[in-house]
């Protein structure tokens, strides 16, 4: 007999690398991946004896404001400490990190979940410098190390265990990177190892408030990579726990994303095996209630906030919203589209100002769909449009009132691109001017009748769904210059007459 299902229990210790001008503790230049290996570096960064460390200020102002972003208390007593350990990517045999008094403590981020608003416990946010880079030549007996990003400044982010699926790991993992971008500490670019994840995974039995020894999935550097790693915990956990054979210690565990699969690699350590004690070398840190706000200053807007505004404000789906956030440039056009539509000259255009919430939808669209496969195809950023938002503007407006089939808009977006004219010389150039006469209608509806009588004859019977085939026809025979519901009122007047 099977046993019931076990409840999942996850944490993430997210480690984001800043982009301060100057690594943590020295004056190299923070370049890590940019330049050849082994060329940012001095006696500070590579731990050479008697050097003394000199923090960045840079960089503790940076994680303040990820904390107050994070909802986090700021700590107005701090310090660093000495975190041992032994690999060859640290040059020192330590890190320099923080234990008990981290910068900032306990925190919370709200998350969307299946439409469902989600808060995740934030433990602690601290600050480290980063170990040097090991490479593993494929086939060599030997070990690269690039020393470039030992002493890089690194923010840790701890999660407390509310995560309840791999799903929404991966949804917390964006947004949070959403967040270090807006506020622009980092460029959070996971493929570059600016931002990767720990993941904390441990299954708990029905109505028991007793976690399993939890599993560590190190290193992981990509939203899809942590979904799945996860996945794989579970099946493999849930497996163990029908057998009666759930692991009694806790262990680290590597991903590989060729097979899917994790395996074990040592037993996890827990704080006294890292030996941590203050760092002599740095003296602690004091400030005030006032100092701290002082320091942090005025957030921006941060994404979950401007995805409920863009909500509200605007009527555009949620997912189009999470698109403008994930592309603030694009974001910044759409709103000066919508501020333009606001002042259009409505008796020239013949819209109604009960339309612009309809506009703003149309707008969305149009942005995150045609102009940005533009912007895709032509390898151009969104501020090298030479289309204006005055422009575009009246472009939404020709689309909304059917002037224009929407498959020639990447033809007209194209030619706005290059010439940086509007929408209305550039349809009438194009030749796409819609053809509005209902003599040359219902001439192009009676040619393509005759050219399909058995079209015809099943849309008499019965099958009302062939009439797009029609439509389509038509459409073709007019180069998409029509409107497809005029074209469907004529056909069905002529199958109705028919029929009589």
């Amino acid at each position: 007999m099977s046993k019931p299902a076990l409840k999942t229990i996850i944490g993430l210790e997210v480690h984001v690398q800043l982009n301060t001008k100057s690594k943590m503790f020295c004056s190299c230049p923070n370049v890590f991946g940019d330049i050849a290996p082994n060329t940012a570096i001095c006696p500070i960064c590579l731990g050479y004896p008697g050097t003394l460390p000199l923090p960045n200020e840079a960089s503790i102002i940076s994680i303040q404001r990820v904390g107050a972003a994070l909802n986090c208390q700021l700590a107005t007593h701090s310090k660093f400490d000495r975190k041992h350990y032994f690999y060859p990517d640290l040059p020192k045999g330590y890190q320099i990190s923080q234990y008990d008094q981290p910068f900032c403590g306990p925190g919370k981020v709200p998350i969307i979940v299946d439409g469902q608003r989600r808060s995740i416990g934030i433990t602690r946010a601290h600050l480290e410098e980063d170990a040097a880079k090991n490479t593993h030549p494929a086939g060599a007996n030997y070990t690269l190390v690039d020393y470039n990003r030992a002493g890089t400044p690194l923010v840790e982010i701890v999660t407390e265990p509310d995560l309840r699926s791999p799903a929404e790991a991966k949804i917390f993992l964006q947004e949070l990177r959403r967040i270090m971008k807006t506020l622009r500490v980092s460029t959070a670019d996971m493929s570059k190892g600016q931002l990767r994840c720990d993941a904390n995974i441990s299954l708990r039995e029905p109505g028991s408030d007793q976690l399993n020894p939890k599993t560590e999935i190190k290193n992981l550097n990509s939203f899809r990579h942590v979904e799945r790693a996860l996945q794989y915990e579970i099946i493999r956990l849930t497996k163990l726990f029908q057998q009666d054979k759930l692991p009694r210690r806790e262990t680290t565990r590597g991903f590989n994303a060729d097979t899917g699969l994790t395996t074990e690699q040592r037993g996890k350590e827990g704080a006294a095996d890292y030996r941590y004690f203050p760092e002599p070398d740095i003296p602690p840190f004091v400030f005030t209630l006032e100092e701290i706000n002082a320091r942090v200053g005025s957030l921006p807007e941060l994404p979950h906030a401007q995805r409920q505004r863009l909500i509200s404000q605007y009527a555009i789906s949620e997912q189009s919203a999470r698109l403008f956030i994930d592309h603030q440039e694009l974001s910044s056009f759409f709103e000066s589209t919508v501020s333009e539509l606001q002042q259009l000259d409505n008796d020239r255009l013949n819209i109604d100002p009960k339309d612009l919430p309809f506009l703003s939808v149309t707008a969305s669209h149009i942005i995150l769909r045609q102009l940005r496969d533009l912007l895709i195809k032509h390898q151009l950023a969104p501020a090298k449009l030479n289309i204006t938002p005055a422009n575009f503007a009246e472009l939404v407006v020709i689309v909304y009132l059917k002037q224009l089939n929407q498959n020639n808009l990447p033809d007209v977006l194209t030619a706005m691109q290059s010439t940086g004219g509007d929408p209305d010389h550039i349809i009438k150039d194009l030749g796409l001017s819609p053809v509005s006469d209902q003599d040359d209608l219902i001439q192009a509806v009676d040619q393509v009748m005759s050219a399909h009588p058995d079209v015809v004859a099943k849309i008499k019977s019965g099958k009302t769904s062939a009439t797009q085939f029609l439509i389509g026809q038509v459409m073709a025979r007019l180069r998409g210059r029509a409107n497809p519901e005029k074209i469907l009122d004529i056909i069905k007047n002529k199958i109705d007459n028919n029929s009589k």
